[in-house]
Order: structure tokens, then sequence, then C-alpha cells
């Protein structure tokens, strides 16, 4: 978050005709498994509403999976219902697929794609998010360390890797370095 990321992949999707999914796949995949969006957004919510949304219990048999309520859909059920979703949107064509655990689900599915992982220093993201976001220094520095929290927890756990690490994805850029023109510049050469 804060990297530009989403407007790379916005820039790349509109130079090479394809389409870009991002949250839409979270409202794909509600609509396929009948289970409500907002249960898909488990890594933005914070622990104590989204379990009083899902009705968990505590324990569970460890691992970071909890015991959900009669009829809630466990935690890996839920990414499941994505996974399905991100191979059927790459199955189909080309597209470019933001997060979502995509690198990891493709490649065990033998589906042959190209992962990227853009960064930018903290210092540049936390001036970038105050831009965009419109908080102040102190909101955005606790913004960002929440959501990069989060993000690598997320990926992680499902994904048993390091979320980040260079060795993990095909190109891993950093904007500031490049600009945020520069990943699509790199596409054209």
């Amino acid at each position: 978050y804060g990297s530009g990321g989403k407007t790379v992949g916005r820039m790349l999707a509109k130079e090479l005709n394809i389409p870009l999914y991002d949250r839409e796949i979270i409202a794909m995949a509600s609509e396929d498994s009948g289970v409500h969006e907002v249960l898909f957004s488990d890594e933005r919510l914070r622990p104590d509403l989204r379990s009083r949304l899902r009705g968990l219990y505590k324990g569970g048999p460890g691992l970071g999976y909890s015991t959900p309520a009669k009829g809630a859909p466990r935690d890996g059920e839920l990414l499941e219902y994505q996974a399905a979703v991100i191979r059927r949107l790459a199955e189909t064509g080309p597209c470019i697929i933001m997060g979502r655990c995509a690198d990891v689900i493709l490649s065990n599915n033998g589906i042959p794609h190209i992962s990227l992982f853009i960064n930018a220093p903290f210092n540049l993201r936390v001036r970038r998010v105050m831009d965009t976001d419109g908080l102040d220094k102190k909101g955005a520095t606790k913004l960002l360390h929440q959501l990069d929290r989060r993000h690598r927890h997320y990926y992680e756990f499902y994904t048993g890797r390091r979320w980040g690490a260079p060795a993990h994805y095909d190109l891993c850029l950093n904007s500031p370095s490049h600009g945020i023109d520069g990943p699509v510049a790199l596409d054209r050469q």
C-alpha cells in the first residue's frame, strides 16, 4: 500500500488492453459461494469485528485457523472460493490480478503468469498515503504499519512464502527508482 502498485496495474491493463481484477474477485467469490462479501475482506477487518461477523469461537485446530460457528466458512474455504475465481479468470485469457495470493495460486495450478512485486521505501509510502488518503504523518504511518502487518500475515499464512521476498516474484520494482510509468515502459522494451 502506498507504493503505487495499483496505479501501475491500472496503467498496464490500459496499455495492454486487458482487464484488471482487484476487489472484483471478492464480489465474484461471494456470488459463486453465497458467502457475504464482507467475510472475504478478512485481512482488512479488525479481528474482533471479524469474529463477531463470523460468529467464531476461540481455539480451533491451530495454524491460524479459527473454529467457525456452525455453517460459517473456515478461513481456508474463503481463500479457496477466491482461488477458484482467480483460476477461472486466468484461464479465460490475459488479465492482471492484484494481490490475493494470486502468484502462488497460479503457480500451484500450473497456470503461466508473470508476478510483480512493487514496493517503495517506507518514508515515500508515508508521503504518498498522506497525499492520496489525506492523512497526517502519524495517521499514514499507523495505517501503513497495520496494512503491511495484515498483508504479510495473510500472504505468509496461506502461501508459506515470505511476503515481498524477491525470489518469489518474476520482477520486483522499487517504484521511486523507475517512477510509476517505469513498469509500463519496461513492457514496451
